[in-house]
């Protein structure tokens, strides 16, 4: 039996500039970090004495005769795009930390666990690198989402990172190596909230590529942000500066598409910023799911109070990324 772990990603700046219709032509690069939060992916051979050749245990629970038969798009697909065939049974189940379809990279982290999970089945563990290329190939090529680079890459690799995208189709990780304490000033100055709504993120990041043509002003801006924000980080500056980009650059973000925002959202940031919220940003492609601010510490009590509707979700950083965290022959 295997169990792989993956976390979810919070993205902090340059969001938009890792789809390939814009870093295959312009480059591009985001700053995220990872989370205590993860998708757990746990496999094995079924045994040949069941019914069923497979099962696949996620909202629903499926046995089917052939992987073909496999509900779950990016399991069926994913399996089949790894080689694996009906040959010998297959029970992969999969838990979650945090809803789906929530902003928070739990599409790119199921592909990313079990690429790492079904390769590591193979007896084989897969380097980071590698591993996010796969993940990409799988949800963009194979099961044609209309999603960026950036989570799969984030997932594999954990930590605080600069991603670059390279016009080639590669990609470059440099991680963000600052002081232990300004990593942690950092996270407790950050708090997340969830805003009870669910939506599909390659529907709205396809309104988004839609609209590249016009908007490659506030595209490079925000990937400007991003160098910015790591200038940041390295500094002494007082970290509200980090707060103050993040509150430009969801204005910037705003302006890609009407999807991105609506009048509840638009509500809970409003309400943040007037309680002490210094910046913000609404995770993911947009719409719904969890909200980001960076509040100082001294602020943070107001902020909880008035968004007392809100379930807030208290987390740290984690820096492993994707990793096998059972391995048992």
């Amino acid at each position: 039996m295997i169990i792989s772990r993956t976390p979810f990603r919070i993205s902090f700046f340059g969001g938009g500039t890792d789809y390939p219709d814009w870093y295959l032509k312009e480059g591009g690069a985001v700053l995220s970090t990872t989370i205590d939060k993860y998708c757990y992916l746990t496999c094995r051979h079924l045994p040949p004495f069941f019914a069923d050749k497979h099962r696949i245990v996620w909202s629903h629970i499926e046995t089917v005769s052939s992987i073909s038969a496999i509900l779950h798009p990016a399991a069926r697909e994913g399996l089949k795009f790894l080689g694996f065939d009906d040959s010998m049974g297959l029970e992969i189940h999969h838990q979650g930390d945090l809803p789906a379809r929530t902003g928070m990279g739990s599409s790119s982290a199921f592909a990313v666990g079990l690429i790492k999970a079904m390769t590591a089945l193979r007896g084989r563990m897969i380097g980071k690198h590698e591993l996010a290329l796969l993940a990409i190939e799988l949800e963009q090529q194979v099961l044609k989402e209309c999603v960026g680079s950036q989570d799969q890459v984030a997932a594999a690799y954990g930590g605080l990172n600069l991603i670059y995208f390279l016009p080639s189709g590669d990609i470059r990780v440099e991680p963000v190596t600052i002081p232990k304490a300004r990593i942690e000033e950092l996270d407790k100055s950050l708090m997340m909230f969830y805003t009870g709504t669910t939506r599909f993120a390659s529907e709205i990041a396809a309104k988004v590529v839609a609209n590249m043509g016009s908007k490659q002003q506030q595209l490079r801006q925000m990937r400007s942000m991003v160098d910015r924000a790591v200038e940041i980080l390295n500094s002494d500056t007082d970290l509200n500066a980090f707060g103050e980009l993040l509150h430009q650059s969801w204005l910037l973000k705003r302006e890609l598409s009407s999807a991105i925002s609506n009048s509840v959202v638009d509500g809970i940031y409003r309400t943040a910023m007037e309680s002490g919220a210094i910046g913000g940003k609404l995770l993911g492609a947009g719409d719904a799911g969890f909200m980001i601010f960076f509040v100082p510490p001294e602020k943070q009590a107001g902020v909880k109070q008035a968004l007392a509707q809100y379930l807030r979700v208290p987390f740290s950083f984690e820096t492993e990324g994707s990793t096998i965290i059972h391995y048992d022959e």
